[in-house]
């Protein structure tokens, strides 16, 4: 006696490699989105500022990140925003969608000269601007149209009211405190 068998199926045999193949694919996608969610909750934890305090003096160390800027998690007006730190900006600069989210006020319209050319602004103010310990009251700002993403230029008008300095890749914010 011989053992007959039956050939397979094709149809039955590419179902079941395309069966095999869309598992792979929601298994890459599923992979790749828990990737990002982890990039993000590690971007959030390295801008966290590193507070300490001496005596009156309240201390804010930032590290650069690899393209040697300075960014950090802080709040405006008690909502959370990432800063990108720019001593060569004048004001605190906002993107407009953002400023609009953290409920600023549009002021005096203007021009601004930036990096990217002419820029279409509005003169506003931070009532309370946040970065780590370091807390600042009333502080200039620009609302810029011409501005996109969700990062706020952290101007002179909030580092000048600080003592900043680098040393290395850190970079040390100071705000002396007044005695209670």
């Amino acid at each position: 006696m011989t053992d007959h068998q039956t050939p397979p199926d094709p149809s039955t045999d590419k179902m079941g490699r395309g069966m095999m193949y869309l598992a792979w694919l929601c298994f890459l996608v599923l992979l790749s989105f828990g990737f990002n969610s982890w990039l993000e909750n590690r971007q959030e934890q390295r801008y966290q500022p590193l507070s300490q305090r001496e005596g009156q003096v309240i201390r804010v160390d930032l590290s650069a990140n690899r393209q040697g800027h300075y960014l950090s998690q802080g709040k405006v007006n008690g909502k959370n925003v990432r800063f990108l730190l720019d001593t060569g900006a004048t004001l605190v600069a906002v993107p407009e969608a953002l400023a609009r989210k953290l409920g600023m006020p549009k002021g005096q319209a203007g021009y601004a000269q930036t990096a990217n050319g002419r820029s279409r602004v509005y003169m506003s103010r931070i009532e309370s601007l946040e970065l780590g310990d370091i807390q600042l009251q009333n502080v200039a700002a620009s609302i810029s149209t011409g501005m996109k993403g969700e990062e706020i230029l952290l101007g002179m008008s909030a580092l000048g009211q600080l003592e900043f300095s680098q040393q290395g890749r850190t970079l040390s914010l100071r705000q002396l405190k007044a005695p209670n």
